[in-house]
């Protein structure tokens, strides 16, 4: 089993692994973030030295491969133009998360709510920290880290999707709060914290909310939010019942809108 939202872990037969140094630890974190994949040489360089390769990184790539490979066997192949690690099912937790992630956006999207807040709990319940976070903290920064972030909040938006849609909104308010602090310029966070506060009969809340994040953005990117955002604040003023107790009302088209502040790469979408 190899672990990689939180610090990097491999255990085989029941006992935690010894990965060696950072570079080693890079070389197969890199791997596995693009598990079942080729990743090129060039690839595996950049990530494995930021800060530019020495004239021997071949030959040092290829000594950490060979060690690797002692451990993993098979699963570490040379394929061209690089290498690439084979796991099945279960084996990646970062396939897992996928797999439960897929599973509950499919059963949302069907109407089922308890059965996606389900597979959604267990995909969040994966993360033991931000991904490969032994690594990050030596200077380890790749777009595939940013990627990984981007697809764990959304995972959390539809988790909260789908709790609203079984009317717990009162289960997710402290989340909520704690999500749109980290992350102010993702409108969907702010459009369900939104949503979250009326339920829970605090319209005046609400409406802060989106004054709040309508700060932000303009101060930060000098627009307005989007209109979908707006809308929300429309139907909180005007107590559209339709919008904002609907199961699906938490699901405006914003979700494909998250604010892109160029300083702040977390915020980023796909």
């Amino acid at each position: 089993m190899f672990r990689v939202l939180g610090p990097l872990e491999c255990t085989m037969r029941g006992r935690v692994q010894k990965l060696g140094g950072a570079k080693k630890r890079a070389l197969l974190g890199i791997l596995l973030l693009n598990v079942n994949q080729v990743v090129p040489a060039s690839r595996i360089t950049e990530a494995v030295w930021p800060e530019g390769p020495p004239r021997t990184s071949r030959n040092i790539m290829q000594n950490m491969v060979w060690s690797l490979r002692r451990m993993l066997g098979p699963m570490l192949l040379t394929q061209r133009p690089g290498y690439s690690l084979r796991a099945g099912p279960g084996v990646v937790d970062l396939s897992v998360f996928r797999a439960y992630a897929a599973e509950g956006v499919a059963a949302l999207a069907d109407g089922q709510a308890d059965s996606a807040a389900e597979h959604l709990r267990a995909a969040l319940g994966l993360w033991r920290g931000p991904a490969l976070v032994d690594l990050t903290e030596l200077g380890y920064h790749w777009p595939e880290l940013v990627a990984l972030e981007t697809a764990r909040l959304r995972a959390y938006e539809d988790y909260i999707d789908a709790e609203l849609a079984r009317d717990a909104a009162k289960d997710v308010i402290d989340a909520l709060e704690e999500l749109v602090a980290a992350h102010p310029l993702r409108e969907r966070l702010c459009g369900q914290l939104m949503i979250t506060l009326y339920r829970l009969g605090c319209p005046a809340d609400a409406l802060a909310v989106y004054r709040r994040a309508r700060s932000v953005i303009v101060d930060e990117l000098g627009i307005e939010p989007g209109t979908e955002l707006q809308r929300l604040e429309q139907a909180i003023l005007a107590r559209d019942e339709r919008v904002l107790t609907s199961p699906r009302g938490s699901r405006p088209t914003m979700g494909s809108r998250t604010r892109t502040s160029p300083s702040s790469a977390d915020n980023r979408d796909r």
